[in-house]
């Protein structure tokens, strides 16, 4: 795919300003996801070593969702502006395979100005599904009070749901220009 494809992600619920927007731009050999995030009173993890780290989820996090189309099983990455990413590999909705082996991790790089912060995710291709691909991004956002908000393409269900497979609404198709 030539050119970047750019989104704007959704609050679940009414959020107090700011917004997410996320660049993709996929390679043969890599994806190089940005996540740009203007969001007031944001809580950031301590930044730690680059490492694969669990419950990233339970506090600011970036995530990427990723199935083959018309194949029930799909990828999740999970990427914390600490440095610590994971990736978890599902059979179906929510029915966790066992961790899949990572032999060149993602690549993080966070850093924030006075109006955003920005997350650049290098993701190496060995790591994505064969295409064409349904894909979600998504994140979760923490304020300095401890509250969650939930941002995605899509909220197809009652609650933050980043699983449902009809969450994956951008499609990609690698062998298209």
């Amino acid at each position: 795919m030539p050119h970047p494809v750019h989104r704007v992600l959704h609050p679940f619920a009414a959020a107090d300003g700011g917004g997410i927007e996320v660049t993709l731009q996929a390679t043969a050999d890599t994806w190089q996801i940005d996540y740009r995030i203007a969001a007031p009173g944001l809580k950031l993890p301590a930044t730690v070593a680059a490492q694969r780290c669990d419950g990233l989820w339970l506090h600011t996090c970036c995530e990427l969702f990723i199935a083959t189309v018309d194949c029930p099983n799909y990828r999740e990455f999970n990427f914390s502006p600490s440095g610590a990413w994971a990736v978890y590999d599902f059979a179906d909705y929510r029915q966790r395979l066992a961790d899949p082996a990572v032999a060149i991790a993602p690549t993080l790089n966070w850093h924030s100005d006075a109006t955003e912060h920005h997350l650049q995710v290098t993701l190496p291709g060995e790591l994505l599904p064969p295409g064409p691909w349904q894909i979600s991004i998504s994140a979760v956002l923490e304020n300095q009070a401890g509250e969650l908000a939930y941002w995605a393409l899509h909220h197809p269900g009652e609650r933050p749901d980043f699983h449902r497979r009809d969450a994956f609404t951008l499609l990609m198709d690698p062998h298209q220009p």
